[in-house]
């Protein structure tokens, strides 16, 4: 019995170990030269069969100010350390300058430092930058204790851009700008049922010009849609667009369900903004990559005479961008076949 025992943690080790293992394609290059719109992922699925693993291989040059940041230009080269495949960069003139002195014939290479905006992202931000900027997930007890809208000025129930309105509440003294929100979607765990979070919709911006007991006047500065009566308020966030995030394993095993899609859909496909539920709470970080799982069909054994369940499939991968407390927001990479809400997600 002890020796079945070693020789299974034998195997799940090898398992384990092969799981984790990188793995080039059959097919891959041993020099790409990156262009503008490649994305991180982009370029890690040419190279590898799994390509959240590109922070495993990837070799740094201390020559480069900073060899994580890739631009267009920029030249991929797989080369053998140690018989191990690793990844290197060569810098192309979107990422460099040249000095000639007087009388030399040579051509030096120095550093520019270039903007972090031109480096190509991880992951395409058209499909997330308004998860990233504006969209927001917060309890219910925050949201309803926020000041709210009363009337535009001029007694206007609807607002736009460049108006006026006044609102009612309690405010914070060290802030003058906020977000206009309106209550969208209550995130309930499909398994648990727990409260995750309520989204707070975007609606807009505006910066308070006077405050009068619980009364706060505000002038309207951006809007995505007409500003309504009861819309709350809440503190102006701060946030910078992170492209240089890498993709990475979660640290801890975790599993959990896709609960939502973008648009109020049931189907799933690439490029699609999904909510999870799982989030901070269960270790999940910005640039983790889960797989996707649909669960296998139930069907009638001719033989035996009864009902068996066939096994999970995996059908594609999402990397979450952005992680509150309890839930996460994610963007499908790959879809192998259609995927739909209560999805399986886990670590690959």
């Amino acid at each position: 019995m002890k020796k079945l025992t070693v020789v299974l943690f034998a195997v799940l080790l090898s398992a384990l170990s092969q799981a984790q293992e990188v793995r080039l394609k059959d097919s891959h290059p041993d020099r790409y030269t990156v262009v503008k719109g490649d994305t991180l992922w982009d370029i890690s699925e040419t190279f590898l069969k799994n390509p959240w693993m590109w922070p495993e291989i990837w070799h740094v040059n201390p020559q480069i100010e900073n060899p994580h940041l890739i631009y267009p230009g920029d030249v991929i080269t797989l080369i053998y350390l140690d018989g191990k495949p690793r990844l290197t960069v060569e810098r192309g003139v979107a990422s460099r300058t040249y000095k000639m002195s007087p009388g030399e014939s040579r051509l030096e290479p120095k550093i520019r430092y270039a903007p972090v905006g031109t480096a190509i992202p991880a992951i395409p931000l058209d499909a997330i930058d308004k998860f990233l900027t504006r969209s927001r997930v917060v309890s219910r007890e925050e949201l309803e204790a926020a000041p709210y809208v009363l009337t535009g000025a001029e007694d206007h129930l609807v607002v736009g851009a460049g108006d006026e309105l006044y609102a009612r509440g309690e405010y914070n003294n060290d802030v003058n700008v906020y977000g206009v929100y309106r209550a969208g979607q209550t995130f309930v765990d499909p398994e648990t049922r727990e409260l995750l979070g309520l989204q707070a919709l975007d609606i807009g911006t505006v910066k308070m010009r006077d405050l009068s007991g619980e009364v706060g006047t505000f002038a309207v500065t951006r809007t995505t849609e007409e500003i309504r009566i009861t819309d709350r308020l809440l503190p102006h966030e701060e946030r910078a667009v992170d492209s240089t995030f890498f993709p990475s394993l979660p640290k801890e095993e975790v599993e959990g369900l896709i609960m939502a899609v973008e648009g109020g859909l049931n189907q799933v496909g690439r490029m699609d903004v999904v909510v999870i539920n799982r989030g901070e709470r269960e270790g999940l970080e910005i640039g983790n990559v889960m797989a996707i799982y649909k669960e296998g069909g139930a069907v009638r054994d001719r033989i035996q005479g009864d009902i068996i369940r066939l096994p999970e499939e995996k059908a594609g991968l999402l990397m979450v961008f952005r992680t509150f407390e309890k839930m996460s927001f994610a963007l499908v990479l790959e879809a192998s076949r259609p995927l739909a809400v209560l999805d399986i997600v886990r670590r690959p």
